[in-house]
């Protein structure tokens, strides 16, 4: 089992939209997939019509003290293939609780160990660098991470990226791989939009992919359906099916 986190510290920036849809084009490629939701704003869990009903992944995680259940006791079936650890807004007491505790950044770690009947787990992580989205780091093989193609955004991508290293050098993940950075309403026509793909280029980051901009995308948010279900020939969703090949040969070669 792999474990992929979509996460960058800024929000708005296509995170959650992203991890369903590739999650969801996983799924239909065959992969057994777990999405998990690690947002108190529960929007991962919100778009694909799930309601927690009181088991959430706040409930695995605990706070001060351990969770009472285990994930495979809040696993939801979203479609074939394809289940939601969903998230509630518990899960922000369960943050504030969890600076009380001992070995704190790596409960999500430990509550992965014995989940064994999925082929890839991929973290929907909250718009910080809080303890949630470290716990994710800690507990991942590799790292998307989707940023707005504007100045503003880059910023917070090199302060991610900052955070990463510091993860990597402080010996608390050193495993952890950059998958790349998905450029999420991204339009060719724009200088500002070429000139910051010009930019993460020369930094010598990788990118994984340009997602278009386009009203479907809000829609099929709407919708409570995946792009590749709503509009599985519109731009978008094969911009995602490009990224999500891109993610399954990352995953050959990168066996557990």
């Amino acid at each position: 089992m792999k474990i992929l986190a979509f996460a960058n510290q800024k929000g708005g920036v296509g995170k959650t939209t992203s991890a369903a849809n590739v999650g969801a084009l996983l799924a239909a490629a065959g992969q057994h997939v777990l999405l998990l939701d690690l947002d108190p704003q529960a929007s991962l869990t919100q778009a694909l019509g799930i309601d927690a009903q009181g088991k959430s992944i706040a409930d695995v995680m605990g706070g001060a003290n351990r969770g009472r259940l285990q994930i495979a006791d809040i696993a939801r079936r979203v479609s074939k293939g394809l289940d939601i650890a969903p998230s509630d807004i518990e899960l922000a007491n369960c943050e504030l609780g969890l600076v009380q505790r001992l070995g704190r950044e790596a409960v999500l770690k430990t509550a992965l160990i014995n989940v064994r009947n999925y082929d890839v787990v991929i973290v929907d992580c909250p718009p910080s660098l809080g303890l949630m989205t470290i716990n994710a780091m800690i507990a991942a093989d590799g790292v998307i991470v989707p940023t707005l193609p504007a100045a503003s955004d880059l910023r917070g991508v090199r302060l991610f990226m900052d955070s990463l290293d510091r993860i990597r050098d402080d010996g608390l993940n050193p495993a952890l791989k950059l998958l790349g950075v998905l450029f999420v309403q991204y339009d060719p026509r724009l200088t500002a939009h070429a000139q910051a793909l010009d930019s993460v280029k020369g930094a010598g980051l990788e990118v994984l992919g340009m997602i278009p901009r386009s009203v479907k995308v809000q829609e099929s948010g709407a919708a409570r359906q995946p792009l590749t279900i709503y509009d599985p020939q519109g731009k978008p969703a094969k911009a995602y099916t490009s990224v999500t090949r891109k993610v399954m040969t990352w995953l050959k070669r990168n066996p557990r």
